[in-house]
């Protein structure tokens, strides 16, 4: 229904934003690391946005940017997974270092967001890493040779690809963005440069 909003931030705090547009504040959830973003900003705002429809009533998440938004998505497609919970992980992870975390097999670190425990945090890996698999499988893999980072490894840039792919990103979306990375870069800065590419 909305995809961003964008305003007057009237209130951020304890996982709330309100944004005055044109007369009218929208009310939002959002995580801390946004909550963080938003008091640091200059009070001209834009959040991304995520209806979710419940019974008794709707209620909208609030994202500082779309890669939170397009992890916020991700995270509720896996069962048992709901929008409390994901944005419990979106408090505490970064896009990239979540990414990292399913392509590490590292339930470890998922599960030292608020409320996610270790068997949940299992099942969130597991879950995309079928969901990348199948992706995958339905896509042609471009070659390795195509990304021009001569001097970053073969095997960072795959991972890099992986974790890009976790967040929802196609193969070659993927290898795109990762094309021109400098080298000795660390795989989880060359993920957050290939967001910044796939932001633009």
């Amino acid at each position: 229904m909305y995809y961003y909003i964008s305003g007057t931030l009237v209130l951020a705090s304890s996982g709330i934003a309100v944004i005055d547009n044109n007369g009218i504040g929208y009310q939002m959830t959002v995580s801390d690391k946004t909550v963080g973003k938003l008091l640091n900003s200059d009070g001209n705002v834009k959040l991304y946005t995520h209806l979710v429809p419940r019974e008794d009533s709707t209620e909208l998440f609030g994202f500082y940017d779309i890669e939170e938004c397009r992890m916020f998505r991700m995270l509720i497609t896996v069962s048992g997974v709901g929008p409390k919970a994901a944005m419990a992980i979106l408090s505490e992870l970064s896009p990239e270092r979540f990414a990292m975390a399913v392509i590490a097999n590292d339930p470890k670190a998922i599960s030292t967001a608020q409320g996610i425990g270790l068997k949940t945090a299992q099942k969130i890996i597991l879950e995309l890493h079928d969901k990348m698999k199948k992706s995958a499988s339905s896509q042609k893999t471009p070659s390795i040779s195509s990304v021009s980072s001569s001097s970053v490894s073969s095997d960072d840039i795959s991972a890099a690809a992986d974790a890009l792919m976790v967040l929802g990103y196609t193969r070659k979306e993927a290898y795109d963005a990762l094309d021109g990375i400098p080298s000795g870069t660390a795989l989880e800065d060359m993920i957050r440069l290939a967001l910044k590419k796939l932001m633009r």
